[in-house]
């Protein structure tokens, strides 16, 4: 089944799903008051903070919540076992994708990414409401471990060999500009994939045939690991490579857990190889 879900198909079949909204803008409003604002008809919802992330720390910025937490905010929202789940945010499924990621990791296979969020909703004339609906408490069974999840050591060796692919924006992977973590830089022989280049410019995912093209072109295959910040891009991005068939892992920790460890070298400049290595 495909990931992904376009605004008409959604229109069409909307009393068959489960749709939770995962409005997240990184260093707005909180996700809650996105929601208040508008959001789609009966929708729920989900935060990245606190439903779809454990408490920042040594771990990173949005570490990965238990199977309980997770559990609880799906039932929460109305949730249950054998549901078909949208999820969705404003346009370019960021913190869709951290949520597709974490309910499959999870286990919880029947859920799919509106492609374009809410702003492609709206544009083909989709409503939305700022009404709170009422919700009976769902029923999920989760257990972990479902998709190929990385640990700071396993992003290492990832790196080491020429498979953990650092898909921020090439200013930040090369250490030009940090402007969230403490730490510029990336994982010494970390290759850069940027998110961008897997999106069209209205913020959906491109033709599975052009992500598969694109992948080929950069040496990124089946098997490889994807990072980023803090978990979330790294997400978004094993999203188109899932919808291309390239299954990828992801370090959810990413660069803002591998810097809390002052052991850990740093890297600038193109590539792990340029010599531009140092420890914290």
């Amino acid at each position: 089944m495909t990931a992904l879900i376009g605004a008409a198909e959604l229109r069409e079949t909307y009393a068959d799903h489960v749709v939770l909204d995962v409005q997240f803008t990184l260093g707005g409003p909180p996700s809650g008051d996105e929601y208040r604002t508008a959001h789609l008809p009966g929708a729920r919802h989900l935060a990245v903070d606190g439903d779809l992330s454990a408490a920042p720390g040594e771990h990173g910025r949005h570490p990965l919540p238990p199977a309980e937490a997770v559990t609880a905010a799906l039932e929460r929202c109305g949730v249950r076992d054998g549901d078909d789940v949208v999820v969705y945010d404003r346009r370019t499924s960021l913190s869709a994708a951290r949520a597709w990621w974490v309910l499959r990791y999870f286990g919880f296979d029947a859920v799919r990414v509106l492609d374009g969020g809410m702003d492609a909703w709206v544009e083909l004339g989709g409503p939305v409401t700022t009404e709170v609906p009422g919700t009976a408490p769902g029923s999920v069974r989760l257990t972990p471990g479902h998709l190929p999840l990385l640990d700071a050591a396993g992003a290492a060796a990832a790196a080491a060999a020429g498979r953990l692919w650092d898909v921020r924006t090439p200013q930040r992977y090369r250490g030009e500009a940090e402007p969230v973590d403490t730490v510029a830089g990336h994982i010494p022989g970390a290759r850069n994939a940027p998110a961008g280049d897997f999106q069209d410019p209205s913020g959906r995912f491109l033709p599975a045939d052009r992500i598969r093209r694109h992948a080929a072109a950069l040496g990124l295959s089946a098997g490889d690991a994807t990072s980023c910040g803090s978990g979330i891009t790294a997400a978004q991005v094993a999203l188109a490579l899932a919808e291309a068939g390239i299954p990828v892992g992801v370090y959810v920790g990413s660069w803002s857990e591998w810097i809390a460890d002052p052991t850990r070298p740093v890297a600038t400049g193109d590539d792990g190889t340029d010599g531009a290595i140092r420890h914290l």
